[in-house]
């Protein structure tokens, strides 16, 4: 028997139907090893020495994967194609303890039958080259973040954190917001008119090209100025003074990177870059999609001649090109995978898929399909005209209008893969022809501030400083936002907290290097140069530490928490002890605390009021339901208060008393719902690291749960609760009944 062990169970379960019963597919669900997590566990004396343990949660499959190599002829290490499997790879192989230099490593960019059996007849042996570059990234990672956030603790709030990547990236951040604090709206104002040809009955709207015939600047026409050319232009002769036509190609964009994909699906789906990886990641894993962490635009040959083929079936002989369309990746650290991400199977279409995927992998792989399958597509074609109108004024004024048309005259690639075309169609006419003023207007504008990082731009910049690499950016974005440093405002935008601002600051003055985006890009080089075998990891990460630590022991002695985070004085007085109370700025914010501590640490919530929204009527409307309402462990009386999930009650008597409990706040569409399992307690809405779930509220008595959303009605076949599943269909509660409304 011939063991192969892959980092996921959906992966092992793909690959063992391509594999006959020689084969004993297994998965070392993730990492098996990492360092300790709570101490540095780098021996710095030691020439950064890692050390490594085993966690907890792994112990259990190890001990799995160790009786199955014992019994194994061979053991196949087959994790990802990259950096973070191959350091997977190696670090099984030291848990197994296998020899590395025998030890086959097979590597493959997509899961299907040909690619397993490919790399099942070409295994080479583990890359210590990439497995020293994740080690320095990881190592490097770890100094930074074990030195430099006890650092923040200390100088700044507990609870802080930094990071060689993220804090750059809160750098991008910062700067956007105060380009956004710092702008100022400028008013201005366009001048448009409607022309008709002489003789003809269409009309066409053209915006004004040149004042006097000459450019400007359009933030030089004010209210008054826009109201003068109107008036100028009221008796002026029209005629047509230019008419230009010609036929424009569109040509598709390149196929998906990981960088672009997480843009693309940012854009289009409204996916954050780590729900993008996530479900791409299942996809590769079931067989749908090639390799998700690529730097590559290269198209096998393979799937060229397969689209082709497709294209001339499935779509038109007039949508196959001459000859496959290549793209060239312009990044010059390009190493993650040999090719874009794209379908395993292009005849696989999203709807042969819909009915095994769910909602979010049926679109995203609707999205990779669309946009490889254009790839390969002719450019999408389109009539353009241009026309020039003049008006000569009375006043000896000359102005001129243009107008902008278009037509598809043959769709292209748009027909697979549609994206937004403004079609306008202008009346036929000729230079030299008198035109006829119809109607003038014109329109107040303001200039916008430029607009917060989404997901997408974010990843966008940070490829473009060459920060970070493609499998960082998600797990960057996602470790910004649970660090609290960044909130998703309304708009899906990533918007700074106050301590976030304190931070950076901090940094770039006293560490400039940790936030240099020159730096951290030569670094990433650096660790390019490593996997490469062309530099050692040791003395790169010597050098960034020698530096880095003695710059960070001579700031303890430098800066004054004093300075950093001064205190404000308020008008509070405290009610446990009655001196001063003080505004002070912690990792949530500013808040209240006594100004007698250490012998009094009462805090409270700056405003004091159930939450900081005291207009918010639904909270005022909660409050006073739930007036007088006592605590059933000690007596004293609740209040509402609002927390990451909403609306709670806790008691009054915190900190001696921690009873909390949860209240509904009109999620059953505002009617209370009787839990039919004890006909006591009512559905309340709850929350768990899984998610929002409702359950009774007569917990632990009763454990009655649903992870739906329960209506309130029953069943009318067997009268349990109906549920809002997750695709917004009212179904059974219970799963054997199986009735659907």
């Amino acid at each position: 028997m011939q063991l192969i062990i892959v980092e996921s169970p959906t992966k092992a379960k793909t690959i063992s139907k391509f594999l006959s019963s020689d084969y004993r597919v297994e998965s070392s669900f993730g990492h098996v090893r990492d360092l300790p997590a709570r101490e540095m566990g780098i021996d710095i004396e030691n020439d950064f020495k890692p050390k490594y343990v085993t966690p907890l949660k792994a112990k259990k499959t190890v001990s799995t994967l160790k009786a199955a190599a014992a019994k194994a002829t061979t053991v196949i290490l087959a994790s990802d194609e990259d950096r973070e499997g191959e350091a997977i790879a190696w670090h099984l192989a030291q848990v197994l303890k296998l020899d590395t230099k025998k030890t086959q490593r097979i590597v493959f960019h997509e899961i299907t039958k040909n690619a397993i059996l490919s790399a099942l007849e070409n295994p080479r042996h583990i890359n210590q080259s990439l497995v020293d570059a994740q080690q320095a990234r990881r190592i490097l990672d770890r100094l930074v973040g074990y030195e430099l956030s006890p650092f923040l603790w200390k100088k700044v709030a507990k609870g802080l954190s930094a990071g060689r990547v993220q804090s750059v990236a809160i750098r991008l951040i910062i700067e956007r917001e105060r380009e956004i604090q710092a702008f100022k709206a400028q008013e201005y104002w366009t001048v448009s008119a409607n022309f008709q040809g002489e003789g003809t009955s269409t009309a066409y709207t053209a915006n004004l090209f040149r004042l006097d015939g000459k450019t400007f600047d359009k933030l030089s026409i004010d209210a008054d100025s826009a109201a003068k050319i109107k008036e100028e232009i009221q008796k002026a002769d029209c005629k047509i003074i230019k008419i230009e036509q010609k036929t424009v190609n569109k040509n598709p964009g390149a196929p998906f990177t990981t960088s672009t994909l997480q843009q693309g699906a940012n854009r289009h789906l409204g996916f954050s870059a780590k729900q993008t990886m996530t479900v791409a990641q299942k996809l590769y894993e079931q067989g749908f999609i090639t390799y998700m962490r690529t730097d590559s635009l290269n198209l096998s040959a393979q799937f060229l001649d397969d689209a082709k083929n497709y294209l001339s079936s499935a779509i038109g002989t007039e949508y196959v090109l001459s000859s496959p369309r290549v793209f060239k990746t312009k990044g010059k650290n390009a190493q993650e995978a040999h090719e874009a991400i794209r379908p395993t199977i292009v005849s696989r279409t999203p709807d042969d898929l819909k009915e095994q995927l769910d909602k979010n992998a049926y679109r995203l792989y609707k999205l990779i399909w669309q946009k490889t399958l254009a790839t390969q597509m002719p450019p999408a074609r389109f009539s353009a005209t241009i026309i020039d109108t003049e008006a000569a004024c009375p006043q000896g004024q000359t102005h001129i209008f243009r107008a902008n048309g278009q037509l598809i005259i043959f769709d292209g690639y748009l027909k697979v893969y549609p994206e937004k075309t403004d079609e306008q169609e202008l009346p036929v006419l000729k230079e030299g022809q008198k035109a006829v003023l119809i109607q003038t207007e014109t329109e107040q504008h303001t200039t916008k501030a430029p607009a917060r990082y989404s997901d997408a731009s974010l990843v966008k910049d940070l490829e473009k400083y060459g920060i970070g690499r493609p499998s960082t950016y998600a797990p960057t974005i996602n470790t910004i936002i649970i660090r609290n440093y960044v909130e998703r405002n309304e708009d899906k935008r990533l918007q700074p907290t106050a301590i976030t601002f304190v931070v950076n600051d901090l940094l770039v003055e006293h560490f400039p290097k940790i936030v240099d985006y020159n730096f951290t890009a030569a670094m990433e080089n650096d660790l390019d140069a490593v996997a490469e075998g062309k530099k050692k990891w040791q003395p790169l990460v010597g050098d960034f530490y020698a530096e880095f630590h003695n710059n960070l022991k001579n700031k303890y002695e430098d800066i004054k928490k004093s300075d950093i985070m001064p205190e404000e004085k308020s008008e509070e007085i405290c009610d446990k002890c009655g001196s001063p109370m003080l505004i002070k700025t912690g990792r949530y914010g500013k808040f209240l605390a006594c100004s007698g501590f250490p012998d009094c640490r009462n805090i409270k919530k700056l405003g004091g009021g159930v939450s900081e929204k005291k207009d918010d009527p639904a909270l005022a409307s909660l409050q006073e339901k739930y007036q007088g309402t006592a605590c059933d462990k000690c007596g004293a009386e609740m209040k509402v208060r609002s927390g990451k999930y909403g609306p709670f009650l806790a008691c009054s008597a915190y900190p001696k008393c921690k009873n909390i409990k949860n209240i509904s706040d009109g999620t059953n569409g505002g009617k209370e719902i009787s839990c039919p399992a004890c006909n006591i307690g009512k559905i309340v809405k709850k929350f768990s690291k899984r998610g929002a779930f409702y359950a009774c509220s007569n917990y632990p008595d009763c454990k009655n749960a649903y992870w739906s959303q329960p209506t309130g009605d029953k069943c009318p076949d067997c009268d349990s609760l109906l549920i809002t599943d997750k695709d917004g269909v009212i179904v059974c509660s219970d799963k054997g009944c199986g009735y659907k409304k």
